[in-house]
């Protein structure tokens, strides 16, 4: 079935280096692509990258990775959000969350976009996390990561990726799922709040509420009973039997 979608041996790898050929797609049977939902176990691929050749699981490792993807460089809106993730990353690596974007050109031609990057947003400042290269939109197929009308090229024509955000965690686990169109610059702060949201969850068994922000109330899932609360939270403010607030 494959055969029918891809190019065969469209990306060779070989041990322990591996050697990239881009290809393109031959047909494209919509029924076949392959579905990211929350909760997934996030695709693993190898490709090469502005830091090296990576295998994804490898990459993540036991850490959370935040995977954001750009149509093409030397883009405007493209070009101002690296450099923001950029600029955030030690806020992400203080939370033990990796950054990899990527973006459908080769790698030598994000290295020339890095500098250009460096200058605008992080005044010549190192550029610390890899981008990928995915001349090939193989990772891009994995990931779902193509609009209405790049599905209706993939058999011909131009395929523009569109710029989604994954968040993923140690389990490879996709977490958060954040799609823009291409005249919407993403929120780079949003991003680690969702990622403040989700941890705090994991860590305390709440969740969070609208617009939460680090230090303010939390609420009680409704599975647990008000005894249970009490236990475990202390006081806490019942506005609804389903909807109390406290603090942890």
């Amino acid at each position: 079935m494959f055969a029918r979608q891809f190019i065969k041996s469209a990306t060779k790898f070989s041990a322990p280096a591996f050697k990239y050929t881009p290809a393109r797609f031959i047909t494209f049977d919509a029924a076949t692509q392959p579905r990211i939902r929350i909760g997934s176990t996030v695709p693993n691929f190898k490709a090469p990258t502005t830091k090296g050749d990576i295998e994804f699981h490898n990459y993540i490792g036991d850490s959370w990775t935040v995977l954001f993807s750009h149509p093409a460089d030397f883009t405007p809106v493209c070009t101002t959000e690296l450099g923001a993730f950029a600029k955030l990353q030690p806020e992400f690596d203080a939370r033990n969350v990796k950054l990899i974007g990527i973006s459908a050109e080769p790698v030598e031609k994000h290295q020339k976009w890095i500098e250009d990057i460096k200058d605008i947003s992080l005044e010549g400042k190192d550029f610390g996390y890899p981008i990928i290269g995915d001349e090939s939109r193989e990772v891009a197929y994995l990931f779902d990561m193509v609009d209405e009308q790049g599905f209706k090229n993939l058999n011909g024509g131009i395929v523009e990726t569109i710029r989604s955000v994954y968040v993923i965690d140690p389990s490879k686990k996709v977490r958060l799922i954040m799609t823009y169109p291409p005249s919407c610059g993403r929120n780079s702060a949003e991003v680690l709040r969702v990622v403040d949201a989700m941890q705090l969850a994991d860590k305390k068994g709440v969740v969070t509420p609208i617009d939460w922000t680090v230090g303010q109330d939390v609420i009680i899932p409704p599975k647990i009973s008000n005894e249970d609360a009490t236990k475990k939270f202390g006081e806490f403010k019942e506005v609804k039997p389903y909807l109390r607030f406290t603090k942890v």
